[in-house]
């Protein structure tokens, strides 16, 4: 089960630093992003989560993710 949901604020170590950005889907299933198989499951999920400052979309699992306060 998904410890984050669509719309929370949460924040993750890039290499340009620490990002934040808003979830836009949460994948329990195998899905291609960015030309790469990214694996994921119902207890082992992946976000899809857009970037404050940018357009970017990053997909990122919980254990890399850190909620954030609205």
């Amino acid at each position: 089960m998904a410890k984050y949901s669509v719309g929370d604020h949460v924040s993750w170590n890039s290499e340009a630093g620490r990002v934040s950005g808003h979830i836009v889907k949460i994948h329990a299933s195998d899905f291609d992003f960015k030309g790469h198989r990214h694996r994921a499951s119902e207890q082992d999920p992946q976000y899809l989560i857009e970037s404050d400052k940018t357009d970017h979309v990053a997909a990122h699992k919980e254990g890399a993710l850190t909620k954030l306060k609205s």
